[in-house]
C-alpha cells in the first residue's frame, strides 16, 4: 500500500479475498491478515482525513517489470525480480508495489478525478 503525499490517493490491489480463502493453502494466512478490514478501515480513515483509496486489478503486479512492462513469470517462492528484457532486478515485492502505484495512478488520470496528475 503506497500513500503518494502530492496527491489524495493511496493505491491497493483490489483483491478477491473470499475466493482466495477457498484455497487450503493460503486460508489461514489470509484470515491472519484479515485483509477485507485491513481495505475497509484503510478507506474508511482516507475519506475521514479527505484522501482517497484507489483499488487495483491485481493481475500481473508480480509478474510485470516495473521497467519494460514485459510480464517475467516466476513461481511464488521465487522472491526477487530479474528482468531477462531490460536486467531490472528488485525484490519482487517492491516491483509489485511499483506496478500497483502505476495502475492507481493511470486510473486517477484515465477517470479525471485527479486534474493535476495530466
Amino acid at each position: 500500500m503506497f500513500q503518494n503525499t502530492n496527491h489524495i490517493t493511496m493505491d491497493d490491489q483490489d483483491l478477491n479475498v473470499k475466493g482466495m480463502i477457498q484455497n487450503h493453502n493460503l486460508a489461514k494466512h489470509i484470515a491472519d491478515v484479515a485483509w477485507s478490514k485491513l481495505i475497509t478501515t484503510t478507506t474508511y480513515k482516507a475519506e475521514w482525513a479527505g484522501k482517497r483509496v484507489e483499488l487495483v486489478n491485481p493481475k500481473n503486479t508480480s509478474q510485470m517489470c516495473s521497467g519494460c512492462g514485459e510480464i517475467v513469470t516466476k513461481e511464488l517462492s521465487e522472491r526477487t525480480h530479474s528482468c531477462p528484457y531490460c536486467g531490472l532486478i528488485l525484490d519482487r515485492d517492491h516491483n509489485a508495489a511499483i506496478n500497483i502505484l502505476r495502475l492507481g495512478l493511470q486510473s486517477l488520470r484515465l477517470t479525471d478525478r485527479c486534474p493535476s496528475l495530466q
